[in-house]
């Protein structure tokens, strides 16, 4: 008998498809990243909320001295850590008092670096009359560099019996040791002190007048007088003293005008020059006809 084989057809097999993993966002993935800098910027804005926190404490409980207590915590923490003043440098100084501007610098050898302000003590320093500009810096850990800008002497100034130093804007730097700045102009009057400089000039020009000339005096606070070594004065015209000069100087030069004893030189009259004598003097006849060339 013959055996029967039942074939039974086997049906593929599928595999069972898995879910796949959800893709982490880029968000996710930067801050995978950045894992490490996390821990320390959250310590960051933890200090920051600390010292802010501090500083509104510092505020609300006392208002008016919150900035100079910070300062002087921070004047605290750089002296314990050597920031303290070693050496002063002044760089500039001629004429302004050692005395003034150590007082106006208002720092000593020890004091905390950090407590010292560079700007106030350049405004302190620009106060005294011989400075006309001042830098200041603090170079750590201990120095400060102060570099002066003095004005310079330029005439001595003699208004209502009192002589002072003053520069050339009028302004007074000294009314004392008059005569350690050498020989100098001497201007007296009331506004001489603003006006005379310019006047000054002109007469740099004309060395035959200038070595001539003892004072410059202002008149009325208007114009000028030429006051000379022999005493006499010349009268300059108001606004018109350039051309005046340049026509003393030749009668200087040709007829030595400014040689005679001459009591003035009126020069105010554009058309005519006035000459007058000091009382009781004689000239000689050849002082005569250089007067009647003058006239001529």
């Amino acid at each position: 008998m013959a055996r029967s084989a039942t074939l039974t057809a086997r049906r593929p097999v599928r595999a069972e498809k898995r879910p796949e993993p959800d893709r982490p966002s880029r968000l996710r993935l930067w801050l995978k990243r950045r894992r490490g800098l996390l821990r320390p910027a959250a310590l960051w804005l933890m200090g920051c909320f600390v010292l802010g926190a501090a500083g509104y404490a510092v505020y609300a409980a006392d208002p008016a001295g919150r900035v100079r207590a910070v300062v002087e915590n921070a004047a605290e923490i750089g002296l314990a850590a050597g920031l303290a003043v070693q050496e002063v440098v002044v760089e500039g100084r001629q004429n302004t008092p050692a005395d003034l501007i150590r007082a106006a610098i208002g720092a000593e050898l020890g004091d905390p670096m950090l407590a010292f302000s560079p700007e106030e003590a350049r405004a302190r320093l620009e106060t005294i009359a011989w400075v006309e500009a001042a830098h200041v810096e603090r170079r750590l850990p201990g120095t400060i560099l102060v570099k002066l800008t003095e004005r310079t002497p330029f005439a001595i100034w003699q208004h209502q019996g009192r002589f002072s130093i003053i520069d050339r804007e009028g302004l007074v730097v000294e009314t004392e040791t008059l005569d350690a700045f050498g020989p100098l102009p001497l201007v007296v009057g009331a506004g001489a002190d603003k006006h005379a400089a310019g006047l000054y000039d002109l007469l740099l020009a004309h060395r035959s007048i200038l070595a001539r000339t003892q004072a410059l005096v202002r008149v009325g606070e208007r114009r000028w007088n030429l006051r000379l070594h022999n005493g006499a004065d010349v009268l300059l015209p108001e606004g018109q003293e350039a051309p005046a000069l340049n026509r003393l100087s030749e009668l200087q030069a040709r007829n030595a005008l400014l040689d005679r004893p001459l009591a003035s030189v009126d020069m105010r009259l554009p058309d005519r020059l006035v000459v007058r004598q000091q009382p009781g003097t004689v000239e000689p006849p050849a002082a005569r006809r250089n007067a009647r060339n003058t006239r001529g």
